[in-house]
């Protein structure tokens, strides 16, 4: 007896729109893999929860221009700005950028006294650090989230934060920026440096031995001697602030694992992205972190989906066949719209197996689809039929 195959399984539905009224939800983190949509994700569940009664900000990671101009900002900066047209029902809409320096430059002020915060920000090798530091971004992503969030509770400016994390090569990178930069932070190479400063007169000389000497004037020949000098005055002057750095570092995790805060994974109907999306999904249940559900963008619909790739294809071949020699205009048209249609249901088929597959891995895990856009979002309105497929209604 042939064994019964087993119905594919089902996600249950992800319902967005709950989510974002529930005044209990203060931080939605839109994550996931690079390029799949995360920003217009964010930005638009930010516009429905403003017309919704929300007080909102977004914070998004280099936008689109054409997204930005559709929240009809020509200034998208580290300040947030207020979104025009955005808001109903006493909710408001504010927006920003993420700069990486201004925000890294805002934790030094923030966390060492003046004059060594003039000394760290006129440093070289923290101009360089702090704009292209491995991992920068994604540290200054979670820090910005800890300071839009106290100064929600401060000023009751907004009541909900969202947040489009950056564009990474894995959407792991947002959670492990902080261990990352913690564990520069207590590298050996930082030690090596820091240990003249930390021993100071004749102790300096019996700690740095003659092995630290070898070390040192090794790492000077390659870094050159003013890039060494940099680096040693950089690390000396950041040493005290170490622990401000971990301290916010563990507030914003312990923030991310409040159950004030959703993450919603963000993925397109693709073997990668969705292999990303599930690396990360286990993450989140391994940390503890409230995770929501998931969005696949961009997912292909067809206008007849009763209408299979296979037999659109045979009524294209037999219709080509049967006029040969006396095609017409309209025959052309009907032959293309066919081959067209199966184009279109080959990929729809694929991505639904993908999806299936994701399913079949995390069968507990919410999941809203959002069909393509026919053309880029590029007015409020787009943004309005994004939020529509996001929370149905």
């Amino acid at each position: 007896m042939p064994a019964r195959r087993t119905a594919p399984a089902t996600a249950p539905g992800l319902d967005l729109g709950d989510l974002l009224a529930d005044q209990q939800v203060r931080i939605v983190v839109c994550c996931g893999a690079g390029g799949v949509g995360k920003t217009t994700t964010a930005a638009a569940l930010g516009l429905w929860a403003a017309e919704h009664g929300r007080k909102v900000v977004v914070l998004t990671i280099d936008p689109a221009r054409r997204l930005a101009q559709s929240l009809g900002l020509t200034e998208l900066d580290n300040t947030p700005r207020p979104v025009a047209g955005a808001g109903a029902e006493g909710g408001s809409l504010d927006a920003m950028m993420l700069d990486m320096k201004r925000t890294f430059d805002e934790v030094v002020e923030q966390h060492a006294a003046p004059d060594k915060a003039a000394q760290i920000l006129a440093n070289p090798f923290y101009q360089a650090v702090s704009s292209s530091f491995a991992g920068t971004q994604e540290y200054m992503a979670m820090e910005k989230l800890g300071q839009l969030r106290a100064e929600a509770d401060r000023t009751g400016r907004w009541d909900l934060v969202v947040v489009d994390t950056p564009p990474s090569r894995s959407a792991l990178d947002f959670l492990d920026a902080p261990k990352r930069l913690g564990s520069f932070l207590d590298g050996r190479f930082i030690r090596l440096l820091t240990a003249p400063a930390k021993a100071g007169g004749r102790a300096g000389l019996k700690v740095f031995s003659v092995g630290v000497q070898v070390a040192t004037s090794t790492m000077s020949r390659l870094l050159g001697g003013q890039l060494l000098q940099d680096v040693q005055t950089f690390v000396a002057a950041l040493d005290t602030m170490f622990g401000g750095f971990r301290e916010r570092a563990d507030q914003t995790y312990a923030l991310l694992k409040a159950a004030e805060t959703a993450f919603v994974v963000v993925a397109t109907p693709e073997r990668d992205a969705l292999r990303e999306a599930s690396y990360f999904a286990g993450r989140l249940d391994e940390e503890g972190m409230p995770l929501a559900g998931l969005v696949v963008n961009r997912v292909q619909r067809v206008a007849a989906p009763s209408l299979s790739a296979s037999r659109a294809l045979a009524a294209a071949e037999q219709l080509a066949d049967s006029d040969a020699g006396t095609t017409t205009s309209t025959t052309a048209t009907t032959e293309g719209l066919l081959r067209l249609h199966a184009t279109l249901a080959e990929t729809a088929d694929r991505q639904q197996r993908q999806v299936a597959r994701f399913t079949a891995g995390h069968p507990g895990i919410p999941l809203v689809e959002v069909p393509a856009a026919a053309q880029d979002i590029h007015d409020l309105e787009g943004l309005r039929e994004v939020a529509t497929a996001l929370t149905g209604g």
